[in-house]
């Protein structure tokens, strides 16, 4: 990945984005150590179409880049492809230095402006403006800009209802909104799939379908390259973007593998975790990766849960439950869907083993999960009999 991305991407395409080394946790929840960015485009053409605005913290920046690349000409377009605030809050900035400015968005666009606009001192006078430019879009429907044409393609919950791409047929570019998007900021460079996943699966993972059906339609298309909201241009290996997307809004496991989540109070039940991994190790099981729930990022752990097609589950029992760290664990996958799993658990009990129980009963409506026959309880430290157990559930794991 280029650690910086250039402003001029073409003759008539040009990068107007910004980098967001501020934030902690995007959206309130997700830590992004290596930053984010706020991606926005500007069309140079016989008109000249902006593609999305940026967080409202650097409208300002990104005004300077897009007055920059105008060049003295002012834009007749802005593209509204999705009106999360990290991409639509340099509307109202935007309304106001171009008032002459055209709008294009889906008609479900044009209600959340409105709903956002209701925040601005001068929203009422926005709104009447958006209302005489507007052009609401329709699915499949063209802009022409002169040599590049703008075809729009609706996305309805990838992941907000308003959401719309576009295809640029001239020079065949994809602008995907939130899709094929990931974590972390332009200046950083770092490999592109461990981001992405995390990205994905926290934020568009519950809707594989619409995923799914986002990807037919980019498959009727001739791609020379991705351009995402947050995240690098994609303009080579289009394929193994495509091919991890697939998987991934599938819910076809990405490795052959097994992850081992524990949530243990006192040590024993992490103690029995990592000697299970250790004997999957040593009978080949293919890579094992192990996280303590109480000190992972949980939407890393939810990532990984995600990339693997077998689970083991570790876990206390707690006030007749399970311990939270687990349960919260737990919940997220089910926001997103989570399916097609093999599980094995383990549960630890000092009086009354519950968390096998519980943990059966949060997956019970869940599409294709498969849990081992066999379930090794512990109760309060492991013992030679639980070794014997966790024997027998590595044989179901490995299908022996």
């Amino acid at each position: 990945m280029r650690r910086e991305i250039e402003m001029k991407i073409s003759d008539s395409v040009r990068y107007i984005g910004v980098n967001d080394h501020k934030t902690d946790l995007f959206e309130g929840q997700y830590p992004v150590p290596m930053g984010m960015s706020y991606n926005s485009y500007v069309i140079l053409d016989e008109k000249i179409a902006v593609m999305d605005t940026v967080d409202e913290s650097f409208t300002g920046e990104w005004l300077e880049n897009l007055e920059r690349e105008l060049d003295g000409r002012r834009p007749d377009y802005l593209i509204v492809q999705h009106m999360e605030p990290d991409h639509s809050g340099g509307i109202p900035l935007f309304l106001r230095k171009y008032p002459d400015a055209k709008v294009a968005a889906t008609p479900k666009t044009f209600e959340m402006i409105k709903q956002f606009l209701y925040g601005e001192e001068d929203g009422a006078l926005l709104q009447e403006k958006i209302a005489e430019r507007s052009i609401k879009a329709e699915n499949g429907g063209t802009l022409s800009l002169g040599s590049h044409t703008l075809q729009f393609l609706f996305a309805p919950m990838v992941h907000w209802p308003e959401v719309m791409m576009t295809y640029e047929q001239t020079e065949q570019l994809f602008f995907s909104a939130d899709a094929f998007g990931k974590f972390g900021a332009l200046d950083k460079e770092e490999p592109w799939a461990d981001e992405a996943r995390r990205y994905y699966i926290g934020i568009v993972g519950k809707y594989g379908v619409q995923v799914q059906n986002v990807l037919k339609k980019a498959a009727e298309l001739d791609i020379a390259a991705i351009y995402p909201l947050h995240g690098p241009i994609l303009q080579e290996n289009l394929g193994y973007y495509l091919d991890l997307y697939q998987k991934w809004s599938s819910y076809t496991p990405e490795s052959q593998g097994i992850a081992v989540f524990y949530a243990s109070i006192y040590g024993h039940t992490r103690k029995a975790a990592l000697f299970l991994a250790e004997e999957l190790k040593k009978r080949n099981a293919g890579e094992v990766v192990v996280y303590d729930l109480a000190r992972t990022d949980l939407s890393q752990a939810v990532s990984e849960a995600f990339r693997y097609d077998k689970l083991v589950l570790a876990c206390s029992t707690y006030n007749g439950g399970i311990f939270p760290f687990m349960e919260d664990f737990i919940r997220r996958l089910l926001e997103r869907n989570f399916q097609n799993r093999r599980i094995g658990l383990i549960e630890n009990g000092s009086w009354a083993p519950m968390a096998a129980k519980v943990i059966k009963g949060m997956f019970e409506k869940s599409k294709n999960i498969t849990f081992t026959d066999t379930t090794v309880t512990i109760t309060s430290a492991m013992k030679e009999q639980d070794k014997e157990q966790m024997e027998k559930m590595i044989l179901e794991l490995l299908d022996k």
